[in-house]
């Protein structure tokens, strides 16, 4: 009974943060400039394309990025560096990017005195309106005592690269939403590869938080040699956030509505909903391949989240056969609170199932 009673008070949590931040007027709604038009169009053909070009191994290797680096601090034990590089999106994705976006900042913090091959690196993606480095790094810190280095991508729309008319997180069209997805994929891929072929790292992973999640999903399916994928507290698809969960409360349906119409499509509200389902069933992670090892693949949910359902975390792991999923107890906002030593639990387990690179 008290274990139901403190579920409730998780959920009912997530319920009157979403409420505060979805339903008041002090941030403006997601998608309030609408769905993007030719950008949409580009990146739903775009999708449709990704699969067989990366599963046929058409697009291995990626760019190699070549970052920049200054040292923010250094002690005896490890490094703080932050590096910016241009995103390796081919011209038609960058050129679709705003301005501000098409240049990558990291943060890396690295242990110090090991030799590369005897470290793991695991590259941190951001969770909706994760805008800095700070909180990855907190997740991370502690790691460098078990010679395991982080590495934090700022995303595309987030942070130094959010469009100068944006608001915060609440990006203006859906469009967006997509290309963050899809430059986000592209800048770690070849981060990954940048850590392995340039650096020399021993073992790798990516994980990420919420949206930063299903982005580490999609990064760790589409690698082709075996990475530790860790996405925590995240769904399987930006269809449950934006069309079951809390931020379809957030969600700007009128103006989707009223683009189209204005286009002479008329739709009810109900058939905005189902043509956004359609839309965002592209970032479906379950369509993507089986990563490489799904042995080091560690789901961490919540077991009360009002923000990503418990049927959307057990349709990925039924998805890749031989993934784990771990429970905390909790909701989505308290367990980002309360729950990293879950989190660093997983990425330590994680890694351990991944073999060391000279045993490939």
């Amino acid at each position: 009974m008290v274990m139901a009673r403190l579920g409730m008070l998780h959920y009912v949590i997530d319920h009157v943060y979403g409420a505060f931040m979805h339903r008041t007027r002090i941030t403006p709604p997601f998608f309030s400039r609408g769905w993007g038009g030719p950008k949409l169009e580009l990146l739903e053909r775009m999708a449709k394309q990704l699969f067989p070009m990366y599963v046929e191994g058409h697009n291995w290797p990626p760019p190699l990025v070549h970052p920049v680096w200054r040292t923010v601090w250094e002690t005896k034990t490890a490094r703080l560096r932050e590096g910016v590089f241009q995103t390796p999106c081919d011209d038609e994705l960058t050129a679709a990017l705003p301005p501000e976006s098409r240049t990558a900042r990291v943060a890396w913090l690295v242990p110090k005195n090991v030799p590369p091959q005897k470290m793991s690196c695991v590259v941190h993606l951001a969770g909706t309106g994760d805008h800095t480095y700070d909180r990855r790094l907190r997740l991370g810190g502690p790691l460098v005592k078990q010679n395991i280095a982080t590495m934090v991508l700022e995303s595309p729309f987030y942070g130094q690269r959010r469009p100068f008319l944006q608001r915060g997180a609440r990006l203006l069209c859906v469009s967006d939403l997509l290309l963050l997805g899809r430059a986000t994929i592209e800048e770690s891929r070849s981060l990954l590869h940048w850590l392995d072929t340039e650096e020399g790292f021993g073992k790798m992973g990516v994980c990420g938080l919420s949206m930063g999640g299903v982005h580490a999903s999609m990064v760790g399916s589409l690698h082709p040699t075996p990475v530790a994928t860790l996405p925590f507290l995240s769904p399987h698809s930006a269809v449950v956030a934006f069309c079951e969960g809390i931020l379809k409360y957030g969600t700007a349906w009128e103006a989707l509505r009223e683009e189209l119409e204005a286009q002479k499509i008329t739709m009810t509200l109900d058939e905005v909903r189902e043509r956004m389902r359609t839309v965002l069933s592209l970032t479906d992670v379950t369509r993507f391949p089986i990563p490489k090892n799904p042995d080091a693949v560690i789901f961490v949910a919540a077991t009360d989240d009002g923000y990503i359902p418990k049927h959307s975390v057990l349709e990925l792991q039924k998805a890749w056969p031989g993934s784990e999923v771990r429970w905390v107890t909790g909701g989505h906002v308290s367990s980002f609170i309360l729950h990293n030593d879950a989190f660093r639990r997983a990425i330590v387990d994680g890694l351990d199932r991944v073999e060391w690179k000279e045993s490939w």
